[in-house]
């Protein structure tokens, strides 16, 4: 699936973010921004109840286990200090509290899953990701092995073992050997599928995470979605169309072998399973390949990707209810080429829990790529203009109380700590400023209080929606300083606005929902 999900299909959803550039690393020296351009604050209130789950990782699966690398919320929702706007830094209205520890806290809160470079920089190459045994470099991308497709691997073999025993009991105890060579090749096989995906993305320029191998088939995680409903379309047919072939491949070299040899049997077996690997990933439901390949007609029919995904998503998840309850009816009638009367007893139990086990994948892998597609169309919502508080500069050594009351004067709510040439040091904590009860304001310097500034902490005002979500997961903190392009403090981000504002745009109804 293409991290769309199962045997070779597209999935969306993040896992890790493609790199970005931000805005300057050290920002020149500058005033303040005087009067920032209006920002929403409403965006900044209580959170709505809503489910944001992040991520952009559009992928592509051999088998609709693509859910299993989704984003998760944590990977966008920042957790730093989440006060409400009454208490934001600076704010001379500040509540007393306990009393403070007069050094930064090196062990600050962790807002986003992480953060970015800014512009003018390199981009720092994310971390790369695990999820098992790496197994090579394809294409520049790396292929994994998960730990439970050793599991799948050993259950393969012992089926296919037990029918070699009927098909060639001449073999003996060599006939596990011959099925752990099946279980191999019939997952290169399921690579080979997801390398379509792959090269599929490459040659659309769409960056590709990495290739997984696990146990229901594989799962190709791309970063990014297409941007027409006809790239999408071919993105998602070209993994079952490869299978297809594979199997004419087997078909061919089964015809110049006798049907009663190893060989024999280990080309039909691989020349049924990539059928059948190609068929079930052609049923149109998310977040198989059909189902990408439906939801790419609906945008192109409709204009509107949300109106595919949605449409894509239900019938996946009428495919999962099929699945369900047709599966065992069908093994139980013996419309799969067993008699009725076998299918009894412990049969019957492995039928219907493996029924429900693909059933799950598929529902779950729907509603990750509707929740997936509802984060694509809020997120350009998200502007670190319009969530940027204003903020005055200070100096190191000034009284916490003197520096609340400029903020005030100012109609500022955030405090940026410069030195004498007026290029930013620090940004003064909100969660520090809490602490400090009113009566020792006049007595702690805001220097005590604030954090130093990283390349990472330094945000351009230009970033919006998932471009900035990327930038501040690549350097956790609670607050961020926001600068124009050319150098000039624009004012402080919170990461607690922005995971409020992320929470209310999840919460708003789809436009094509």
């Amino acid at each position: 699936m293409d991290e769309s999900g199962g045997s070779g299909q597209p999935r969306s959803g993040t896992d890790e973010p493609a790199e970005h550039h931000a805005g300057p690393a050290t920002p020149a020296p500058g005033p303040t921004h005087p009067d920032p351009a209006p920002r929403d604050d409403s965006t900044t209130g209580d959170p709505t109840p809503g489910d944001p789950t992040p991520g952009d990782s559009s992928a592509t699966g051999d088998s609709p286990t693509d859910s299993g690398d989704s984003p998760t919320d944590s990977d966008v929702r920042p957790t730093g200090s989440g006060k409400d706007d009454t208490v934001a830094a600076g704010s001379p209205d500040i509540p007393p509290g306990p009393a403070p520890t007069p050094t930064p806290d090196p062990t600050h809160e962790r807002s986003l899953a992480h953060s970015g470079v800014t512009k003018g920089r390199p981009p720092r190459r994310p971390k790369e990701p695990g999820g098992g045994l790496l197994m090579g470099r394809p294409f520049g991308v790396p292929v994994y092995v998960a730990p439970s497709w050793f599991l799948v691997a050993a259950l393969i073999t012992w089926v296919f073992g037990g029918q070699l025993d009927r098909v060639l009991p001449e073999l003996g105890a060599l006939r596990y050997l011959v099925s752990l060579f099946f279980a191999v090749a019939f997952y290169a096989s399921v690579l080979v599928h997801e390398l379509a995906h792959t090269v599929a993305a490459l040659r659309f320029k769409l960056p590709v995470r990495r290739i997984q191998l696990q146990f229901f088939g594989g799962v190709s995680e791309i970063e990014k979605e297409a941007e027409t409903p006809g790239r999408e379309f071919v993105l998602a047919f070209v993994g079952p169309l490869l299978s297809l072939v594979l199997s004419g491949l087997f078909y061919l070299a089964m015809l110049g072998v006798e049907p009663g040899t190893v060989p024999g049997v280990l080309l039909a077996g691989l020349m049924v399973s990539n059928l059948i690997v190609a068929g079930f990933n052609l049923l149109p439901g998310l977040p198989l390949d059909g189902g990408r390949m439906l939801r790419a007609v609906v945008w192109k029919l409709t204009g509107r990707p949300m109106t595919g995904t949605v449409a894509a998503a239900w019938v996946g998840r009428l495919l999962a209810v099929a699945v369900l309850i047709g599966l065992p009816l069908l093994t139980q009638s013996g419309a799969l080429g067993s008699n009725a009367e076998d299918n009894v007893g412990m049969d019957t139990v492995m039928d219907a829990l493996l029924a429900a086990i693909l059933a799950a994948i598929i529902w779950t892998g729907a509603g990750n790529s509707l929740r997936m597609a509802r984060l694509r169309e809020h997120l350009p919502d998200l502007r670190a203009r319009n969530l940027t508080r204003r903020a005055v500069p200070v100096q190191t050594d000034t009284p916490l109380s003197e520096a609340l009351r400029r903020a005030n004067d100012a109609g500022a709510r955030a405090l940026v700590v410069v030195d004498a040439d007026g290029e930013p040091l620090s940004l003064v904590r909100e969660a520090a400023i809490v602490g400090v009860p009113e009566h020792r304001r006049p007595w702690v310097a805001v220097g005590g209080l604030a954090q130093d500034l990283t390349d990472g902490m330094c945000v351009s005002a230009e970033l919006a929606g998932e471009d900035l979500l990327d930038v501040l997961r690549a350097t956790p903190a609670t607050e961020y300083l926001v600068i124009e392009d050319s150098g000039e403090i624009y004012g402080v981000l919170s990461a607690a606005d922005v995971e409020r504002a992320f929470v209310k745009a999840m919460a708003r109804p789809s436009a094509s929902s």
